[in-house]
């Protein structure tokens, strides 16, 4: 009878085969290799020049005095084949044959008949109860199969169908803002009467005057600004300064700003409908809008041309105003009569000055001491102080004296007379009319005009400085 104790032996190597690396379920091809040139020792399961390991010398217990040696048992599972090709061929078989029925797949055939056989389970259902080894393999295969499916099918999810989103509510038709307008009463001086009207359309009627429809629709736009600013300031501090009538906001002329009636408007405008349209399309888009300083209304000023510079406030009113600064506006001198000569008697010159009757210094007729002389000029390139016969006298003042067009001025004798030769025309401070037009013309947009001409300065709406 077959000794159990060595089968038990047999069984504990054969389960910790299963922990060994690079384990195969196919057994090795000995012709195959040996077509290869490989030599393979179907004795004990080792390739020449290799010392058997621990495993392999635990199987060798399994050969009985005399016996065959068993080949050695696969390692590692390879993807399952037919039941069929995994059983050994009976000896003598032919190739191909199936075993007989009954045989154990993993047992080894005794080498010569007669010999004891290796012990086997015996028993109901012995037959299909597979090893150790293979059932570790099998596992190992199912759970290398299995894996793969899981990750994918976990990475394949699809995304869970998002909410309904609700059908919008009906919007709600938007309440149009109305601007209440306050109301400009305007005084007109060729006939005395006071004409009152919405802001909005005073703002046509100062447009129409100041500047030429012709100009381009950012120029027109910052000159409305600018007339907008100018009338709220007024309104804003109640300043009814230079006005005939108290009940008046301000004049039509250019002592405050220049402005055409509706009346007037609609007959010498009568057959320029489109010019006056495009003005009142410059007022409409520029709606409302005031420039602040400070979070109130400034001192909008504005003038026709300069000299290629505008003016400092407190060089032509003797008060400085942060916004009213002096700044470059080299396109002054495309405006037409940006030069002009006047031609006046000696008398009526000194006359107008004032100096009329007056004995000449002595020092004024002397040859080294010049008739008219220069003193200071301002930021502006403008006349500061000057020297007449010994008299002095600011630019302003002698614009004023003389009616000039500028405090900008050359001047030279001829016999009797006197040429005096302007620059520009206005007084210079604020913003250039004919610079607006030319920045216009070179891109700037109205907002961009306003800036350079005055500093520092934000927009606000007309409407939040109403009482």
């Amino acid at each position: 009878m077959n000794d159990p104790r060595t089968q038990i032996k047999v069984s504990v190597a054969q389960r910790n085969e299963a922990a060994e690396p690079n384990i195969s379920i196919d057994q090795p091809d000995v012709q195959a290799e040996a077509k290869s040139g490989r030599q393979h020792s179907p004795a004990d399961g080792t390739s020449p020049g290799r010392n058997p390991g621990p495993i392999e010398s635990r199987q060798r217990l399994s050969v009985l005095p005399g016996g065959a040696a068993q080949p050695p048992q696969a390692a590692a599972p390879e993807p399952p084949e037919p039941r069929e090709a995994l059983r050994h061929p009976q000896p003598g078989a032919p190739a191909g044959a199936r075993p007989a029925p009954g045989r154990r797949p993993w047992a080894a055939p005794s080498a010569v008949s007669g010999r004891r056989k290796a012990w086997r389970p015996q028993g109901p259902g012995s037959a299909r109860r597979q090893p150790p080894a293979a059932v570790w393999a099998g596992g190992l295969l199912a759970l290398a199969l299995l894996i793969p499916a899981l990750v994918v099918t976990t990475h394949q999810r699809p995304d869970p169908a998002p909410a309904p989103v609700p059908a919008p509510a009906p919007a709600t038709p938007a309440v149009p803002q109305v601007f209440t307008q306050p109301e400009v009463s305007v005084y007109l001086s060729k006939t005395g009467k006071v004409e009152t009207l919405p802001l909005e359309d005073y703002v046509v009627g100062v447009l129409a005057a100041e500047m030429p429809a012709k100009f381009d629709l950012e120029a027109l736009k910052a000159q409305a600004v600018a007339a907008r600013t100018f009338i709220m300031r007024r309104i804003a501090d109640g300043d009814r300064s230079g006005v005939p009538d108290k009940q008046a906001d301000v004049t039509d002329t250019v002592n405050h700003q220049a402005y055409i009636s509706k009346e007037q408007l609609e007959k010498q405008w009568k057959s320029k409908t489109a010019e006056l349209a495009k003005l009142k399309r410059a007022v409409e888009e520029s709606r409302n809008t005031i420039m602040t300083y400070q979070g109130k209304p400034i001192t909008a000023s504005f003038f026709s041309s300069g000299n290629g510079y505008t003016e400092n406030s407190e060089d032509y009113w003797n008060q400085k105003i942060p916004y009213l600064r002096s700044v470059s506006s080299p396109w002054d001198k495309q405006a037409p009569g940006y030069e002009e000569t006047v031609k006046m008697s000696r008398e009526a010159f000194l006359t107008k000055l004032g100096l009329a009757g007056q004995a000449v210094p002595a020092a004024a007729t002397g040859e080294h001491q010049p008739f008219i002389q220069i003193l200071s000029t301002t930021a502006g390139h403008r006349i500061k102080e000057i020297s007449i016969g010994g008299m002095k006298f600011s630019g302003r003042e002698i614009r004023e004296k003389l009616g000039l067009r500028s405090s900008v001025f050359s001047w030279k004798t001829s016999g009797s007379d006197v040429l005096i030769t302007t620059y520009g025309y206005g007084h210079g401070v604020g913003m250039s009319q004919w610079g607006a037009e030319g920045m216009a013309k070179e891109g700037y947009t109205a907002t961009q005009i306003l800036k350079h001409y005055y500093t520092g300065v934000q927009f606000s709406k007309a409407s939040d400085f109403l009482k």
